[in-house]
């Protein structure tokens, strides 16, 4: 019989029924050293005072009215995030999938309203995921994500990842209108978009009329050691998707764009029912607090450091059981030579949690919030683990 749940994930044995931090509690107390903060979405850790206060403060205020009404609290958080960004205006809605929908939807409205709707084509990359709605799929295209559940959308060129030379050709077609791409990777296994390519697709935006769209769903809200990736290589984008960490654990996300590309999106043309609810924005504007906070960055790119130190040593400790570390701040792959899913398990029982990434990576991504002597603990619980695996004869 199938079971109440869907049986759409390959879920682990755990159970775990309370958050401290960087760690969590089993149902049978067993505590793990959280290294997946809920795929990147805990940025502060489980049970911050300053979001469970938030949280708290609004909900004994006000829980929902819909978007028919202004939401103070959305427009704080708004403000919050155009003060911080390249943004003129931001959408509110439910996760980074909502997102990525409307990212496609503005993309294609500015080029209708540009009176050029045949420009409705964006590049994408191999390797990509943009969520698995029927456009966020389309658009990444990998067999992985759309086996089954054709005919997928039309208006998606996919271009091998790291070829100059295609994207060039591409993007000079008279059909193609944006590029959409992630600054880092991440399900595909923590791949970093070097800077001067970051670099190089704004201008090549620039020199063909495109809009850029950069996926920072993952990799933003402080997590590469800037507030968001791209800042990295001094570029901005002409629209943005943002989930996971902005609400530290309560279900949001975002679509930043500058006034020119939202030009197409009047009354109507795009909503959401629960989108920027009060709570959701509350918690949200504490996390942008935090995260803004003078000095809390500067914090983020220390512990990354060290971390990456511990990663390497523990990859030069167990050569027949890791390959390299890669990355970018708090966001790191640890490329394996034992299947990848083998080493999450045996962190398992090692008490510490990672996840897995494609390219055989599992994924350390850890809270922003982390301590020194956790990241210790992590990477020993790690060495413990990798070590078991060579006990059993590291199966490939």
């Amino acid at each position: 019989m199938i079971s109440p749940v869907l049986p759409s994930y390959a879920r682990a044995p755990l159970s775990f029924v309370k958050g401290e931090g960087s760690w969590m509690i089993e149902a049978d107390g067993r505590r793990f050293l959280d290294f997946g903060s809920g795929i990147a979405v805990m940025a502060l850790g489980h049970g911050h005072p300053a979001l469970v206060d938030a949280l708290k403060a609004q909900a004994d205020k006000l829980w929902h009215t819909s978007n028919l009404y202004t939401v103070p609290e959305q427009v704080a958080l708004a403000e919050r995030l155009v003060e911080h960004t390249f943004a003129d205006t931001v959408f509110f809605c439910n996760s980074g999938t909502e997102a990525a929908e409307l990212a496609i939807k503005m993309a294609r409205k500015y080029w209708h309203e540009s009176g050029q709707p045949e420009r409705s084509t964006i590049l994408t990359f191999d390797g990509a995921f943009h969520g698995r709605s029927m456009a966020a799929i389309s658009a990444a295209g990998s067999e992985k994500l759309t086996k089954g559940f054709g005919p997928l959308l039309e208006g998606f060129e996919h271009l091998p990842f790291g070829d100059h030379d295609a994207l060039r050709a591409a993007a000079a077609q008279p059909h193609v209108g944006a590029i959409m791409v992630e600054p880092v990777q991440g399900e595909s296994g923590i791949r970093p978009l070097p800077d001067q390519c970051l670099k190089g697709l704004r201008d090549l935006c620039d020199e063909h009329g495109l809009l850029l769209i950069l996926d920072e769903i993952q990799c933003g809200m402080g997590r590469t050691g800037r507030l968001f990736a791209h800042e990295w290589a001094g570029i901005a984008p002409d629209i943005m998707l943002v989930a996971k960490g902005i609400g530290g654990g309560y279900p949001l996300g975002a679509l930043l764009a500058t006034e020119g590309a939202a030009k197409g999106m009047t009354a109507g043309t795009h909503g959401s029912t629960y989108g920027g609810n009060p709570l959701g924005c509350a918690v949200g504007a504490a996390v942008m607090d935090e995260v803004t906070r003078e000095g809390f960055l500067d914090e983020v790119n220390r512990k990354a450091g060290l971390l990456r130190q511990k990663l390497e040593g523990l990859v030069a400790a167990h050569p027949e059981v890791f390959d390299e570390v890669r990355g970018a701040g708090l966001m790191i792959g640890v490329k394996c030579k034992v299947t990848n899913t083998d080493m999450v398990q045996a962190g398992y029982e090692a008490e510490v949690l990672t996840v897995p990434g494609g390219d055989n990576v599992i994924r350390v991504l850890p809270a922003l919030t982390i301590s020194e002597d956790e990241i210790a603990e992590g990477v020993a619980r790690l060495d413990a683990a990798a070590s078991a695996l060579e006990r059993q004869g590291a199966p490939a």
